[in-house]
């Protein structure tokens, strides 16, 4: 059975389906000696050879999801140009064969929780924008938010690429003077909880990652990793389908309100505003 160029680079653990797109779009992966610019490509696994940046990968049969509580220090990436400690360092060798690949991304100095796994389709329904998976942080911020100003990072806070969507703020804390705060967000933009404490007026001084998804830090030591239980993987695996279902469920939605229009003489609405 064949099947489209990402998901096979997906499912081969080279990346996340968005990321593996990436790659493709930038000419780095050939099927059968050419080079293939276009993600919706169909291969064959057993049929086409399929290397990326001059390495041949095929899907893998053994998934493997470790949880990382990542230290400050260590860049998340697979391979830094500039020679920069990776998460990837702190991978038991054991798990060497298997080519994981962080789930998302933790800034350089941010801690905590991060799931490395060779399961690009999970890893997508994980960390991609549309499925709005719940993140969980503890920031420790500069001074006491006050109620006005926790109201304001709930509600949606103006940045300068835009409001932030809706997030969960309270209090944990205080400690000579600095506030620490247990935030849920539901979007992945860059660096985001340190710009939304920023614009608010209260600094991050140490931001750690506590949940994502089903996912629970607990209470691994920084620098370590686990292989996730079975029933982690249950859940983990449940929410990525879900994910994929709500998505198809919308899309087939978004397909037939065409139909049901033209069915009804409804006007079709303009694109802005709509």
């Amino acid at each position: 059975m064949q099947i489209r160029l990402a998901k096979y680079l997906a499912r081969s653990g080279v990346a996340s389906r968005r990321k593996a797109e990436e790659l493709i779009g930038a000419g780095l992966v050939q099927v059968n000696g050419e080079t293939v610019r276009e993600p919706g490509r169909k291969v064959g696994p057993g049929c086409d050879r399929v290397t990326v940046e001059g390495r041949e990968v095929a899907p893998t049969q053994d998934l493997v999801y470790l949880i990382l509580h990542k230290p400050a220090g260590y860049v998340t990436t697979v391979r830094d140009p500039w020679g920069r400690p990776t998460v990837m360092d702190l991978v038991p060798e054991t798990y060497a064969r298997f080519r994981l690949f962080p789930a998302g991304r933790l800034d350089q100095e941010t801690t905590g929780l991060l799931l490395l796994t060779n399961d690009g389709e999970t890893a997508l329904a994980l960390t991609h924008p549309r499925y709005q998976v719940a993140k969980v942080y503890e920031a420790l911020v500069k001074g006491v938010p006050r109620a006005g100003t926790l109201r304001r990072l709930r509600q949606g806070i103006r940045l300068e690429d835009g409001l932030t969507y809706p997030a969960k703020v309270d209090i944990l804390r205080v400690k000579e003077g600095n506030a620490t705060l247990k935030i849920t967000v539901y979007e992945g933009r860059k660096r985001l909880i340190r710009r939304m404490c920023r614009a608010a007026g209260h600094p991050v001084l140490a931001l750690k990652r506590v949940a994502m998804g089903p996912l629970v830090l607990g209470d691994l030591p920084p620098g370590k990793t686990r292989a996730l239980r079975a029933a982690e993987v249950k859940k983990l695996l449940g929410a990525g389908v879900a994910h994929v279902q709500a998505r198809a469920h919308a899309r087939a939605r978004a397909c037939a309100l065409p139909e049901r229009a033209k069915r009804e003489g409804v006007a079709r609405p303009d694109k802005e505003g709509s």
